[in-house]
C-alpha cells in the first residue's frame, strides 16, 4: 500500500493552491466541497475562480509564487503548467512535511485526489496510488451505477437514531444486531421510494419492541440476457436479496450478479419441461417472505410482458406481502435493436403488436384477421413451436408469402443468431437452423432491414447472421 487511505476534515482548515486555470479550479472546487479556507496564488485567475472570490468563497493572490505563502497552510496543491514551478512548490512543502500534490506528477505527491463516490455522508474514494487515474475513474463510474441513490438519505436516518439505540441497547453486540435487522428491514425500501416519514416511524417501532425480520419480494425484470441492459434498480435488488427465484432465461452472466451468499431456487420452464408448476412458485414467495426473507424473484425479459410476473404479484398482494416490481428490458425491444430490426419504421411499419405463441390451455384463439395487416410489426414471443401453425393462419388470413420474417436466436446474448427470410418459409427455416429456444420472431417490412442495419464493431461478434433458404443451396 503505497498510500493510506485516510478522510481528512477540513472545515475552515487552511489549504493553498497553486495555480489559476482549469486545473486549479476542479481541485478548489473539492476543497470547497469539503469546506476548507482555501486560497490561490497566481499571476492570472480564470473567470470561474472570481466569481468565487467575488462570492467571499476563496481568497485569490494576484502574485507569482512564493515561500511565505506556504506559512500556516496544512495541504498544498501545485496546479500550473510550469514545471519548474511546480517543482518549487513540491520542494519547499515537503522541506515543511506539508502534505503536498503536484498534479499530473505522482512521484511529486505526499497526498493524492482520489476518485470520489459521493452519496453523502456515504463516501467511496478510489485510487490507484497515481498510476492509472483513467482507471480509478471507469472503476467509480461502476461503483455510481451500482450504489444508490438512497444510500445517503438512509445513513442520515439511521445516524438520527444512533443515540436512542445506544440508550436502548448497553450492548455493542445488541446495537449490532439491532441495526443488522434495519438494514434488512423495509425502512430501506421505504427511504428508496421518499417515504422517509414512514420510516422513521417504523425504527421507532423497532426500537420500542423486538421485530421479526420483514420479508419482501423483488419481481424483476432481467431483460433478455446482455447483463448490460439490466437495469440498476434490478442489479441493486438482486444484490440485497436473501434468496434469489429464477427462470432458465435468466442469462448465466446475470445470475453472476446476485449476492454470493444467497440461496438460488429454479422454477424454470422448458419446452415440454415445467420444473415447478406455477402455483407452486406463487406459494413459495408468499412462504418466503413470510419466514421474513428478502426474495428476488427474477425473469427473462419484463414481468409483466409474458412472464407471468401479474400472476405472482396478484398472489403476493391477497397475502398481504410487501413487494416491489422492478421492469426489465423485454426481448421484443432488446433483440430486435441488437438484429438491427427497428419495430416500428415510418416507410414500413406504423404499429407494432406482441404476441404469445404459447397460450393458456383453453385460452382465446388470437385475432388473425388483425395480426395479418399489412404495415405492421409482429414481435411473437415463444413461437417456434407453434411456427407452422402461425405461418398457416397468417397466409390463410391475407399476409403475403413474401413478407420479411427474423428470428432471433438467444437474442443480445453473445451466442445470438439471426437468420432471416419470408413468410412462407417460417416453419421451415426453424426447421433447417433447428432454432431452439429463447427465440423471438419478427414478422413485418421492417425484418428486410436487418441486413442494412445489424450491428457492426465490437458488437459484431456477438451475432452470426445465416442465408434465407432461397440462399442457401
Amino acid at each position: 500500500m503505497q498510500y493510506l487511505p485516510i478522510f481528512t476534515k477540513l472545515d475552515n482548515k487552511p489549504v493553498l493552491v497553486v495555480g489559476g486555470g482549469e486545473v486549479a479550479l476542479r481541485k478548489c472546487r473539492a476543497f470547497l466541497k469539503a469546506r476548507a479556507d482555501v486560497t490561490l496564488v497566481a499571476p492570472w485567475f480564470c473567470e470561474e475562480l472570481k466569481e468565487h472570490a467575488h462570492n467571499d468563497e476563496v481568497t485569490l493572490i494576484d502574485a507569482y509564487f512564493e515561500e511565505t505563502h506556504l506559512d500556516g497552510k496544512i495541504l498544498i496543491i501545485a496546479a500550473t503548467d510550469n514545471d519548474e514551478v511546480n517543482n518549487t512548490v513540491f520542494e519547499l512543502a515537503n522541506a515543511r512535511n506539508v502534505f503536498v500534490n503536484v498534479v499530473d506528477d505522482q512521484p511529486k505527491c505526499t497526498f493524492i485526489f482520489p476518485s470520489i463516490v459521493d452519496r453523502n455522508p456515504i463516501t467511496i474514494a478510489i485510487s490507484s496510488a497515481g498510476t492509472a487515474p483513467v482507471l480509478a475513474r471507469r472503476l467509480r463510474e461502476k461503483l455510481e451505477a451500482l450504489i444508490p441513490q438512497h444510500i445517503g438519505p438512509l445513513a442520515n436516518l439511521v445516524g438520527g437514531f444512533r443515540h436512542k439505540v445506544k440508550q436502548r441497547f448497553k450492548h455493542f453486540a445488541d446495537r449490532r444486531q439491532f441495526w443488522e435487522g434495519v438494514f434488512d428491514s423495509s425502512v430501506v425500501s421505504k427511504v428508496q421510494t421518499g417515504d422517509t416519514h414512514g420510516a422513521e416511524q417504523q425504527l421507532e417501532k423497532m426500537l420500542d419492541a423486538k421485530v421479526e425480520p420483514e420479508g419482501e419480494v423483488y419481481v424483476v425484470g432481467a431483460g433478455p440476457g446482455d447483463p448490460e441492459l439490466l437495469t440498476l434498480k434490478a442489479l441493486q435488488l438482486m444484490q440485497q436479496a436473501d434468496v434469489v427465484v429464477y427462470d432458465y432465461l435468466v442469462s448465466d452472466e446475470i445470475m453472476e450478479l446476485v449476492r454470493r451468499d444467497a440461496d438460488l431456487i429454479c422454477v424454470g420452464k422448458r419446452l415440454g419441461d415445467h420444473s415447478v408448476a406455477q402455483e407452486d412458485t406463487n406459494q413459495m414467495l408468499v412462504d418466503l417472505a413470510q419466514q421474513g426473507k428478502k426474495v428476488c424473484r427474477i425473469k427473462g425479459g419484463d414481468p409483466f410482458i409474458y412472464g407471468r410476473g401479474g400472476e405472482e404479484v396478484q398472489v403476493l398482494a391477497a397475502n398481504n406481502v410487501n413487494y416491489q416490481i422492478v421492469p426489465g428490458i423485454t426481448a421484443a425491444a432488446g433483440c430486435s435493436a441488437y438484429a438491427g430490426i427497428p419495430l416500428t419504421h415510418r416507410d414500413h411499419a406504423q404499429a407494432i403488436q406482441f404476441v404469445t405463441g404459447h397460450c393458456k390451455k383453453g385460452g382465446q384463439e388470437l385475432n388473425w384477421q388483425s395480426l395479418a395487416q399489412k404495415n405492421q410489426t409482429l414481435a411473437i414471443y415463444m413461437g417456434v413451436i407453434k411456427s407452422p401453425h402461425i405461418q398457416a393462419e397468417l397466409l390463410k388470413h391475407g399476409r403475403e408469402a413474401t413478407t420479411p420474417v427474423a428470428i432471433i436466436e438467444n437474442g443480445t446474448r453473445k451466442n445470438q443468431r439471426v437468420v432471416t427470410g419470408q413468410l412462407d418459409q417460417l416453419a421451415q427455416l426453424i426447421e433447417q437452423h433447428q432454432i431452439i429456444s429463447p427465440a423471438l420472431l419478427i414478422i413485418g417490412e421492417v425484418a428486410s432491414l436487418h441486413d442494412q442495419l445489424h450491428w457492426f464493431g465490437e458488437k459484431a461478434q456477438i451475432s452470426s447472421f445465416a442465408q434465407p433458404l432461397t440462399d442457401v443451396a
